[in-house]
This record gives C-alpha cells, structure tokens and sequence, in this order.
C-alpha cells in the first residue's frame, strides 16, 4: 500500500462497503481502470476521522456504508472519455435520467481534478445496525440529478432530515460536504491536499 493510506475495511472494525467502481454498478456500467479490487482505500488520516463518524454514528444505531474513496487518476481520465465516446446511454435511467452525460462535467458531477484521487474524499451514506437497511436519501449513489444536491426539495422530509444526520456527523468529524452530492465529503484538513495519485491499490 502507499505511505500513508489504508484499506478502509481493516482500518475501521465493522464498516461495510461496496466499492462501486470496482465492479459493473456503475454509471459507466463496466469496471473502471485503476479499480482492480472491490476495497476501498484512504488516507490514514482520513481513516481516523471516519472512525470518529463510526463511533457517533453507533450512538444512534447507525452503521457506515461506504462506495468510493481513494480513486487513481487514471479512473478519472476514464470517466472524461465516457462522457464523451460512451458507445451507449444504458444506465442512463438510473443515473442520469433528466441529463445528457456530456454535460456532467459542466454540471459538476465529473471533474478532471478530483478529491478522490488525493485520497481524502469519501462516498458513503448511513445504515441500521441489526436490520442491515440503507437509510432512506432521496436517491441513490451517483445519481446524477438536482435531486441529489444537498438543498433539493424534492425529496421527503424523512429523506431531508436523513441527509442532515450524515452532514452533521460528518461535519463535526472534519469533513466538508460537496453541494450537488449528498454522499460526497472531503477531509478538510487533508494530508495531500495537492497531490493526485495514480497508483493502483490491491495489485
């Protein structure tokens, strides 16, 4: 592993997680370059931090699930060249309903220079210890769509009030939340903050 990140599963007893890009559920549909196992990896001072969310979380009977963390840059590159040469629109549906996907760069959900490849960023979302249940958000992960800024108002109340618990925890655990994605928080006080990794975690 580089120095100085850790695999987010054996750094956080109990977490759960499903790394997203490291399979086909995805918004390219395919596996992603750079994504070679399904593990997430993040700096270890990030790791620290996300225990600290973990621990107030279960005081309300709350578990992490996590999606995406460190992310090499050549995944990135990736999801820039889909944008635009896509050969079809197949998860269009699920992920980007009311969006032409060559837009998702000047909308905000695809950047050239991510927090993810600093290795500081993470994607994650709230689940309930015992029944094992998401908590209800308003939409799914990578949904690339208004109702996914953190100020819609068009989601529920429960799912208003869900998105406010993780921001609050995750806020006074040091991250900073992104204002169109409400599973997508950077560390502020980041150890990397202007590097962007390349390297492959798991090979």
């Amino acid at each position: 592993m580089y120095n100085g990140f850790v695999y987010l599963d054996e750094a956080i007893q109990g977490v759960r997680w499903d790394a997203k890009y490291a399979t086909q559920d995805n918004f390219t549909g395919a596996q992603v370059p750079g994504c070679a196992v399904n593990r997430i990896v993040g700096t270890a001072k990030m790791s620290a931090a996300l225990r600290e969310v973990q621990r107030m979380a279960k005081e309300l009977s709350y578990g992490l699930l996590l999606w995406d963390g460190y992310r090499p840059q050549r995944a990135v590159m990736h999801f820039l060249r889909w944008v635009n040469f896509a050969d079809n629109d197949r998860t269009k549906s699920t992920h980007y309903p009311n969006i032409d996907r060559r837009s998702m760069v000047s909308q905000g959900y695809i950047a050239a220079k991510s927090g993810h490849s600093r290795g500081s960023t993470i994607d994650l979302a709230l689940y309930r210890l015992g029944a094992n249940e998401m908590l209800p958000m308003g939409g799914s992960f990578d949904l690339m769509d208004e109702r996914s800024h953190h100020n819609s108002d068009k989601v529920a109340a429960m799912e208003t009030e869900n998105r406010k618990l993780l921001k609050r925890l995750m806020t006074e655990s040091g991250f900073k939340p992104y204002e169109y994605e409400w599973w997508h928080y950077t560390l502020v006080d980041e150890p990397f903050p202007n590097t962007y990794f390349d390297f492959v975690a798991g090979v």
